[in-house]
């Protein structure tokens, strides 16, 4: 098993809440068969912020980023993260999510496509249109 995908915060979200439409899991279920996830800095921050987790909800959340590989901000990171705000009207969050796929060649999951259709270069998944 390798890693090609970044997951977006919401891709995570939706997924660890069973929120998917059928054939949104079962793409993701069908990745997570020959792929660990990955999710950047930044995401697991966001995920660590859930105002309204339950217990539960925050032990799925520990088990989950700990299978994760989690892209730190590293300097390649904070470099292209820069390049992609100097160049593109683009939140600082989704910005680090982003670069964090370009960076480690990773193929993006998001709903948000939006958010992230103007870098050039970046690949995205919407998995709800699968």
């Amino acid at each position: 098993m390798g890693i090609k995908y970044l997951w977006d915060t919401n891709t995570a979200i939706y997924y660890l809440q069973k929120q998917l439409p059928p054939n949104a899991e079962k793409f993701i279920d069908d990745l997570l068969v020959e792929h660990y996830p990955a999710i950047s800095a930044i995401t697991e921050i966001e995920l660590l912020c859930w105002k309204h987790a339950t217990e539960k909800d925050e032990e799925m959340l520990h088990y989950f980023i700990n299978d994760c590989e989690v892209i730190e901000l590293e300097q390649a990171v904070k470099y292209k993260t820069a390049e992609i705000r100097k160049q593109h009207r683009v939140k600082l969050p989704d910005a680090i999510i982003a670069a964090s796929a370009l960076v480690y060649d990773l193929v993006l999951i998001s709903r948000n496509i939006s958010d992230f259709s103007s870098i050039k270069h970046l690949q995205l998944i919407n998995p709800w249109d699968k």
